[in-house]
C-alpha cells in the first residue's frame, strides 16, 4: 500500500504541492567558509571568525541551530538559547578552526539528528546544552596546546556534563501542509536542581539587500498579540506573507540582519539596529539594542523558562502562509504531530519490511535522518565573488590570480546534500556520489537531481571537469559519478519498480565530457596510466601526489589508473542499458569496452622498458614513480592496492543476445587482440549463468590480493578494511631524498601529518565509502567464479568462504562499529563512558568521517553521514539476507540470524 510520505512524494515530483520547499536548509556554520572570505591571502578560517558571526551579515547563505529555511533561504527560522552563564547567546554551534584543532577543524558541540522524511513532513533533532558557562577559551586553548600525536580535547572531557548538568533540547517539526509548519521545542532538565533557560525561536530574512542595493528590503513586524500567542509577520517580495505564531512570550525582540561595523571595524553602522541587537539585549541587557516600534529582519520570541529538576517544558510554534488562524496552537496541533510520527513510522516500514533488531533500526533510522537532515542550501556565483558586489569595497586584486578563478563559469543556487553542515559545509564531488546511495532508497528524485546538477553547465567546467569543493574546484576527486549513477537507477527499480530512463541517459550525455576529459588531463605519457593527484585519499602515499613531487618526474598511479577502469565498465553498463532501446549505444559500450582494455592491459603488462603497477613477487599493486630514467616501485600495502578490485563488470547473456552488434564486436576482439586479452580477466569463458566477466584483476590476482586484504594482521580489522596494511606498524615505508627521509608508518587513527590539513587520514583507519566498493566488487566476482571459489577468511584461520560469504562477513564487521556488542557498548564510542553507559546517551548515533584501524572508534567529522550513512545500505541488505533464507534449514539461514 502507498503510504502517505510516498503521495506527498508523487505531488511534489508532479509539481502539484511544493513539499520540498521547506526544510533544513540552514548551514551548521557560514562563518570560515570560502564564501564568505574576501581575504587577500585566501585566509578562509580567519577572515570570518565564530567570535564575528553574531555580529557581521552573511553574504552567501546562513546558519543556525536545528533550522529550516525555504529553497532559497529567504527566510529562515533556527532556535537560540541561553543558560544565563554564556558570555554569548547559543545560536550556532561552535568549534575549532582548522588551524586552532590539534587534528584540524572540529566542531565541539553535542546535537543529534533523530528522524527526518524526505518531505520534511516530520523532523526531529537534539542538542544537548550545557547549564555551566560554554568553555569557548579552554577548548581552544587545550586543544591548540596539544600536539598531532595526542588525542583531541573534547566538550565532555572540560567537565561542563558531570552530573547531568545539561538541558536536552528537542526541537521538532510537522507540516500541517506544504506552506503551514508546526514546531515544538521540548526542553527536558537533566540536572539535579531547578535552572532557569532562555529559549529563542528566531526568525530571520537573509540579507539579499546590502550588497547590490537591492530597494526590495523584507519586513518582520508583530501585528497581533492575544491571550494564547504573539504573532510575526514576514514579507517578502518572492516569498510572500508568512506568520509566525508564537505561544504567548514573555517578549518578542525585533532587531536587523545587518552588520555591526562600529563593533567589528570601527565605522558607522547603517542602521540603529544590528545582527547582534538581541544577543546584546538579552546578555547585556542594552535595552536600545532592540526595536521599541517591533519592526526589522530579524525577530525572536523570549520564553524565559525555570525548569525543576527532570522537568519538561514545551514551546510551541507554527509558521504558515495562512493570516488569522484560529486556535493555531490548539488541539489539532499535537495531533498533526501525531499523525506525521505515524506516517514517518509507516515510510520506513515501507522501505525496510525486513526482519531486523531494534538496535539495527535505531542506526539505519538515525542514518537516514542524517542524510536528510544535512541538506543544504548552497550558494555560490564564483563571478560575483571574484569581482566583489556594488556597495561592498573591491576585493583584493590577488584574488583574481588566487582560489577558483578558473571557475569563472560556476553558478551554485541548489539545495544540495552537504559531507558534514558544519565540518564540510560545501559540496564534496565523491562525497556527494556515496551521498546518493542511501538517499536513492527513500527519495530517489532527490538523489538523481544530485548527480544531475553536478554534470550540469553551472556546475561542470566547460573542459569536462566537475568541481572538487570549494576550497579548491579544480582538485581532483575519484570519478565515481558513472557508478552511483547506474547504482541509483537499479535502487529505484528495485525498491520503486521504475526505471528512469531519462535521468540515465542525460546525466551519461554529461560524463561522456568529464570522461573524455580524464584521458586527456590526466594520462602524463598517453599510455592509458593514469595519475590525478590525491584522489581523495589524502595522505596515503609517501609524497604528496598532487603536488611537485621533492625527487620530480611524476607517479603512475595504480588507483588512479583503476577509478578509470572503474569508469569504463561503469559506462559501458549504462551504455549497454541503454542500447537495449536505441542501438546507436552499442557503438558507444564498445568504445568503453576498447577502452577499459587498454587500460587493464597497462595496469598489468609487464614489458621491456616499463614497470608494470602489478607486482609479481609481492603479489600487488603499487605505484610507480618515474624518475628520469628510473622506475621505482612505490611499495606501500594500502588502499591503493586495493581499488584496482573495483574495475569489475559482469555482462549477463540475455543482454548479449539482446544486443548482437556489441556482441559481435566483444568476440573480434577476443579473437583478434590477444595481446590486450592476456592482461585482462577472462572474457571468453563463461561464468556462473553464462556470464562474461571484465576485470582488471584475474582470477590469480584476486586470490593474491584477497589473501592479503583478508589477514588480520594486515588489512583485515574486526570492523573492516583498513585503509594501510597493519605491516606497516612494524615495517614503516622510508623514501630518501637529497638527504631527507620521507616514510608512511600505519597510524590506525588520527593523522600525526599536517598533510592536507590533518584533519584526515588514509594511514590505518577505516573508511566506508571504499569499504562499500570492496564488497560490491567481491558480491560481482561471486556472481562470475560462483561457490567453487573459497579463500581462507581471515587469511591462516582454516576457515574457507565463499566471495559472496566473505561479503556478508565484511558488511557484519562494518556495521558492529554501531551496534551494541555483548557488553552493551558501541565501538564507535570508544571508551567514552558517556556515551556508552548512560541511558540518555548511549542509543544517540554520530555517523564519524572515519574510524579507527583496530578498535572501530569514531574519528574525524563527527555528522558525516553522508558517505558513513552507507550503513544504511549494508543494514537493507542484511534484512533481505535474512529474508531470503528465512527458513531454510542450513548454512545460509543460520549466517543470516548470525548478521542480525
Amino acid at each position: 500500500m502507498t503510504t502517505q510520505e510516498e503521495i506527498r512524494l508523487a505531488q511534489a515530483l508532479d509539481r502539484i504541492v511544493h513539499w520540498r520547499r521547506w526544510g533544513p536548509y540552514l548551514s551548521d556554520r557560514q562563518w570560515g567558509t570560502v564564501r564568505e572570505d574576501y581575504s587577500h591571502n585566501g585566509s578562509a578560517w580567519d577572515y570570518f571568525t565564530h567570535d564575528q558571526a553574531r555580529s557581521r551579515a552573511y553574504r552567501w547563505g546562513e546558519d543556525g541551530i536545528a533550522g529550516i529555511s525555504d529553497n532559497h533561504q529567504r527566510l529562515c527560522f533556527a532556535i537560540a538559547l541561553w543558560n544565563g552563564e554564556d558570555a554569548i547567546l547559543k545560536e550556532r554551534i561552535f568549534g575549532l578552526t582548522g588551524n586552532e584543532g590539534n587534528h584540524g577543524e572540529d566542531v565541539k558541540e553535542y546535537y543529534f539528528y533523530l528522524d527526518n522524511t524526505p518531505t520534511h513532513s516530520y523532523m526531529k533533532m537534539l542538542y544537548k546544552y550545557p547549564q555551566a558557562a560554554f568553555p569557548y577559551s579552554q577548548l581552544v586553548a587545550e586543544n591548540q596546546r596539544r600536539s598531532r600525536e595526542e588525542l583531541e580535547f573534547e566538550l565532555l572531557d572540560t567537565g561542563v556534563f558531570d552530573d547531568d548538568r545539561y538541558f536536552d533540547v528537542f526541537v521538532e517539526y510537522a507540516k500541517h501542509s506544504a506552506e503551514d509548519i508546526l514546531i515544538q521545542i521540548t526542553v527536558v532538565n537533566r540536572g539535579l536542581e531547578a535552572k532557569t533557560l532562555h529559549v529563542l525561536p528566531t526568525l530571520w530574512f537573509r540579507n539579499t539587500w546590502s550588497w547590490n542595493g537591492d530597494d526590495n528590503k523584507p519586513i518582520l513586524k508583530e501585528v497581533k498579540v492575544s491571550d494564547t500567542c504573539n504573532i510575526i509577520e514576514a514579507s517578502h517580495l518572492t516569498l510572500g506573507m508568512r506568520w509566525l505564531y508564537c505561544q504567548q512570550a514573555t517578549e518578542v525582540l525585533f532587531t536587523e540582519n545587518e552588520t555591526n561595523s562600529q563593533k567589528l571595524f570601527g565605522y558607522s553602522n547603517t542602521s540603529a539596529y544590528v545582527k547582534d541587537g538581541i544577543n546584546d539585549y538579552i546578555v547585556q541587557g542594552l535595552k536600545a539594542a532592540v526595536n521599541p516600534d517591533k519592526i526589522g529582519t530579524k525577530a525572536a520570541a523570549n520564553y524565559i523558562l525555570t525548569v525543576g529538576a527532570g522537568e519538561t517544558k514545551i514551546v510551541k510554534l507554527r509558521l504558515s502562509n495562512t493570516q488569522n488562524l484560529v486556535e493555531p496552537l490548539g488541539k489539532d496541533f499535537d495531533e498533526i504531530f501525531n499523525k506525521r510520527q505515524q506516517e514517518a513510522e509507516e515510510f520506513y516500514q515501507r522501505i525496510v519490511p525486513h526482519s531486523l533488531s531494534e538496535d539495527m533500526r535505531n542506526v539505519q533510522r538515525q542514518a537516514f535522518a542524517g542524510m536528510l537532515w544535512s541538506k543544504q542550501f548552497y550558494h555560490y556565483i564564483v563571478e560575483d565573488w571574484l569581482k566583489g558586489d556594488g556597495n561592498a569595497p573591491s576585493p583584493p586584486p590577488e584574488r583574481q590570480n588566487g582560489r577558483n578563478q578558473e571557475w569563472f563559469h560556476l553558478y551554485n543556487e541548489d539545495i544540495l546534500s552537504m559531507p558534514d553542515k558544519w565540518e564540510y559545509p560545501w559540496y564534496a564531488a565523491w562525497d556527494l556520489a556515496f551521498h546518493t546511495i542511501p538517499l536513492a532508497m527513500i527519495d530517489p528524485e532527490f538523489a538523481k537531481y544530485q548527480l544531475d546538477v553536478l554534470t550540469r553547465e553551472w556546475y561542470m567546467h566547460p573542459n569536462g571537469q566537475i568541481p572538487a569543493y570549494e576550497w579548491k574546484f579544480s582538485d581532483v576527486n575519484p570519478p565515481v559519478h558513472a557508478w552511483a549513477t547506474w547504482r541509483i537507477y537499479q535502487i529505484e527499480q528495485k525498491i520503486y519498480g521504475r526505471t528512469d530512463r531519462q535521468f540515465l541517459e542525460r546525466v551519461f550525455q554529461k560524463l561522456m565530457l568529464n570522461f573524455t576529459w580524464w584521458v586527456n588531463r590526466k594520462d602524463a605519457k598517453g599510455n592509458n596510466v593514469f595519475q590525478g593527484g590525491f584522489l581523495g585519499l589524502d595522505n596515503i602515499g609517501v609524497f604528496d601526489r598532487s603536488a611537485e613531487l621533492p625527487t620530480g618526474g611524476h607517479i603512475d598511479q595504480s588507483d588512479g589508473t583503476s577509478w578509470m577502469g572503474m569508469y569504463c565498465l561503469n559506462m559501458l553498463a549504462i551504455a549497454l542499458e541503454l542500447a537495449k532501446t536505441n542501438p546507436v549505444y552499442e557503438d558507444i559500450a564498445t568504445k568503453f569496452f576498447e577502452h577499459f582494455l587498454y587500460i587493464a592491459d597497462a595496469m598489468n603488462k609487464i614489458g621491456e622498458m616499463e614497470v608494470s603497477l602489478w607486482n609479481k613477487s609481492d603479489g600487488f599493486y603499487y605505484d610507480v614513480l618515474h624518475l628520469n630514467e628510473q622506475q621505482i616501485t612505490l611499495k606501500v600495502r594500502s588502499m591503493v592496492g586495493l581499488i584496482p578490485l573495483f574495475a569489475i563488470e559482469t555482462i549477463e547473456p540475455e543482454t548479449l543476445k539482446m544486443l548482437p552488434g556489441f556482441k559481435k564486436r566483444l568476440e573480434w576482439f577476443i579473437c583478434n587482440r590477444p595481446d590486450l586479452r592476456q592482461n585482462v580477466a577472462c572474457m571468453e569463458t563463461t561464468g556462473i549463468g553464462a556470464r562474461r566477466l571484465l576485470a582488471i584483476a584475474s582470477r590469480d590476482k584476486l586470490k593474491s590480493i584477497l589473501q592479503k586484504m583478508l589477514d588480520e594482521s594486515e588489512f583485515f580489522s574486526s570492523y573492516g578494511i583498513r585503509a594501510l596494511s597493519r605491516f606497516h606498524a612494524e615495517h614503516p615505508y622510508i623514501f630518501d631524498v637529497n638527504g631527507c627521509q620521507f616514510r608512511v608508518d600505519y597510524e590506525p587513527a588520527e593523522s600525526s601529518s599536517g598533510l592536507f590539513g590533518g584533519n584526515s587520514n588514509w594511514r590505518g583507519p577505516i573508511w566506508f565509502p571504499v569499504n562499500f566498493l570492496l564488497i560490491e566488487s567481491l558480491q560481482k566476482f561471486h556472481s562470475y567464479l560462483g561457490n567453487d571459489f573459497q579463500l581462507e577468511c581471515p587469511t591462516g584461520s582454516g576457515k574457507m568462504m565463499t566471495l559472496r560469504e566473505i561479503a556478508l562477513e565484511l558488511s557484519q564487521r562494518l556495521m558492529r562499529i554501531f551496534l551494541k556488542n555483548s557488553s552493551g557498548k558501541r565501538p564507535v564510542y570508544g571508551a567514552t563512558s558517556k556515551f556508552q553507559n548512560d541511558p540518555h546517551w548511549q542509543n544517540l548515533i554520530l555517523f564519524y568521517e572515519y574510524f579507527h584501524g583496530d578498535n572501530g572508534a569514531g574519528i574525524g567529522a563527527s555528522h558525516q553521514t553522508g558517505w558513513t550513512g552507507l550503513v544504511a545500505n549494508l543494514i537493507q541488505e542484511c534484512g533481505e539476507y535474512k529474508t531470503q533464507y528465512h527458513g531454510q534449514n542450513n548454512d545460509e539461514e543460520k549466517k543470516a540470524i548470525a548478521l542480525t
